[in-house]
């Protein structure tokens, strides 16, 4: 595709991962990259990698990245000819849109007027039924009185679906499987969507069980013309959040890819769309399939689309946005798939703390290099901070195999070599997941996960003889090598007490490791230096010969067996990979000495900075272990604070609407 009549220079009114995948775009194109940033991102990668920056505000979105007139503003001063949205943020705003396009830029995304088609569930879902796309039984009226949404949720029955009826993202969503459950989630839903939207509107939809969410990569041009490249699976989802991503869909024949390509492209044709967007259905196990939305904008997991199609989008954007015609793009049409991809998500969080989203500094970051087998898209990189103000996404990793087996195999390999140190990290659930029967069989439904959850998490397994060896093992050359150092540097290089093996005049020499696995500390008595040693942890005896460490691989024999292992040594810590699942240890002095907890079960602690939006107990109550007392909204989620044992609410701290810092004590119990 030729550049010639493409922009001179862009402003990406974005952040993180997005805008650093644009500005690759645009500096193999030869054209100039603007990036804005808050307070907390002027030391940010994609600041560093642009051609100029802009700062246009505080750290919370709404004080910078939500100001469109800052934005616009940035865009003028630096000589951009257009903006480029990305996704999320201002991406599908449609006053946004207006506001670039009267300010005599270009928006890199579609016309507001297809944006506000799309911008409520409610009426794209009407359109889209008058256009003939298939569209689920539902509510999408305006009459919100909650008496109403409860008669028209008895008539459509259960199980069904309250949403949003504007934003996306899986905010506003709730599953209601009894007219019972039915008011409660429903004001809850309604304040999720105020919180995140500023508006409460919600609609109702028959809740299709065990289905597969389905969506096409569409685009058009300004000349009236609407192609689909292919679809991708995003069935594998937590609480509506897209966990893992493929092209193609293992389940999608060609005739169901002819039927929902034909619809999605109506769909496009309904709305007259410009630019990229997808179009996501919800598909039953027979291949029924439901139009859902129109993403307005460029979707996360574009990149698979990419990989399969050898098709730049944001680059084809750029093309579409200029002016140029589909038909003299892709001469020969949209390009067969070719191969398989699959997408992953890397992100700071806790999934043994319900997937609690993290921040912090990155101290070890080590990704797999990109090889045009394996894509790596990052907003980060080792040192970086990932930020308690944004999303909690560190990369974003893409393969791409001859077929789906081989992808799931490249997958497997790539997230092996995944080293991330700081805030936790989602890369061990990820590896469990890329193994899961439910996605190897590509059996898997949009509820699973959430059904199943259980089978992904760190299930207790006892720390397996041969990791335990080799991270005591790293720890003895560990200090015998800064023994030797030690020794070497003093002023008796010689002496017997400056050997690095325990030894003692008289008796065998004993040395202690303590390691400390999932919170348990484990002592390992060793004899032996220099790579051979006798290791004693409880009922445990192994005899260790020729062990050693090169290019982080662990190789030794253990008790007669040939043992290699991946092994990185981190600050204080290890990490050990059998070669189907990762063991982080901590690593401890033997003699060190460690507080206990003063404060037991009886504080409710804020698990991070945020906003409370629900306090539901009063002073003096009396609560229920696990019971519900609190709802905070922190890196755009809602979480859910309970009491950790049963007792009297002695002190409450909290209120609706303030903002509380990480540790605070909400809640006291007497």
């Amino acid at each position: 595709m030729s550049s010639d009549r493409l922009f001179d220079k862009v402003l990406i009114a974005n952040r993180g991962e997005i805008a650093c995948r644009i500005q690759r775009t645009l500096r193999r194109l030869g054209i100039g990259s603007v990036a804005v940033y808050s307070d907390a991102d002027a030391r940010a990668r994609h600041v560093r990698l642009a051609d100029e920056g802009r700062w246009i505000g505080g750290a919370a979105p709404a004080d910078s990245y939500l100001r469109g007139e800052r934005i616009i503003e940035a865009a003028l001063a630096t000589g951009a000819k257009a903006i480029h949205p990305g996704f999320g943020f201002l991406s599908e705003n449609a006053d946004f849109a207006d506001a670039v396009a009267a300010a005599g830029l270009v928006f890199i995304g579609p016309a507001a007027a297809s944006m506000r088609k799309m911008g409520s569930k409610a009426g794209a879902k009407t359109l889209m039924d008058a256009a003939g796309v298939p569209v689920v039984p539902g509510y999408t009226g305006e009459d919100q009185d909650p008496v109403r949404l409860q008669a028209e949720a008895d008539r459509i029955g259960y199980p069904l679906m309250i949403k949003a009826a504007h934003g996306g993202g899986g905010k506003g969503m709730r599953i209601v499987r009894s007219a019972g459950e039915f008011a409660a989630a429903l004001a809850s839903c309604q304040r999720e969507a105020k919180g995140a939207f500023g508006r409460d509107r919600v609609l109702l939809e028959r809740y299709v069980e065990r289905p597969r969410h389905i969506e096409l990569q569409i685009f058009g041009d300004h000349h009236g013309q609407v192609i689909h490249l292919g679809e991708r699976e995003c069935s594998a989802q937590r609480r509506y959040q897209k966990v893992l991503e493929e092209s193609p869909s293992p389940f999608v024949t060609p005739e169901l890819r002819a039927a929902m390509g034909a619809a999605a492209v109506q769909a496009g044709h309904a709305i007259d769309y410009a630019n990229a967007g997808t179009v996501e259905f919800i598909v039953g196990p027979r291949g029924d399939f439901y139009f859902m939305e129109i993403n307005t904008r460029l979707q996360v997991e574009h990149p698979v689309t990419e990989l399969v199609t050898g098709l730049d989008l944001v680059e084809l954007q750029l093309h579409i946005a200029a002016g140029e015609r589909l038909a003299e793009l892709l001469p020969s049409g949209p390009p067969p798939s070719r191969g398989h991809a699959i997408e992953v998500r890397l992100y700071a969080e806790d999934p043994e703390r319900d997937f609690l989203p993290g921040s912090g500094r990155l101290e070890t970051l080590r990704l797999p290099a990109d090889d045009g087998r394996v894509r790596i898209d990052s907003g980060v990189v080792e040192g970086d901070v990932v930020s308690v103000h944004y999303d909690p996404m560190i990369a974003k990793l893409i393969v791409h195999g001859d077929d789906r087996a081989d992808a799931l195999r490249r997958l497997r390999t790539a997230l092996r070599r995944c080293v991330i140190a700081g805030p936790k990290s989602n890369v061990d659930f990820l590896e469990r997941l890329a193994r899961h029967p439910a996605v190897v069989d590509a059996t898997i439904d949009t509820a699973y996960l959430d059904r199943h959850i259980g089978e992904l998490m760190g299930d207790g397994a006892a720390l397996p003889a041969d990791v335990l060896a080799a991270a005591s093992v790293a720890v003895l050359l560990d200090e015998e090598a800064a023994t030797h150092v030690a020794v070497a540097a003093s002023s008796d290089p010689h002496s017997p007490w400056g050997r690095a093996d325990g030894w003692r005049l008289g008796h065998p020499g004993k040395r202690l490791v303590h390691l400390v696995h999932r919170e348990h500390r484990i002592e390992v008595i060793a004899h032996g230096a220099a790579g051979h040693y006798t290791l004693d942890a409880g009922a445990l005896h192994l005899e260790v010969r020729g062990a050693r460490i090169e290019a982080g691989v662990f190789d030794a024999l253990l008790d007669g067996r040939s043992v290699r292992l991946d092994l990185v040594p981190l600050r204080g810590a290890l990490l050990v990979h059998d070669g189907e699942r990762r063991w982080p240890l901590e690593r401890r002095h033997p003699y060190a000495f460690e507080a206990k907890g003063a404060e037991g079960g009886d504080a409710v602690r804020a698990p991070m900075p945020g906003r409370i939006v629900a306090v539901r107990v009063d002073a003096d109550a009396e609560v229920a272990e696990g019971q519900e007392v609190l709802v905070m909204e922190a890196m755009k989620m809602e979480l859910t604070l309970r009491a950790p044992r049963a007792g009297k609410v002695a002190e409450l701290r909290a209120t609706v609407g303030e903002f509380v810092e990480a540790d605070s004590v909400l809640l006291r119990l007497a």
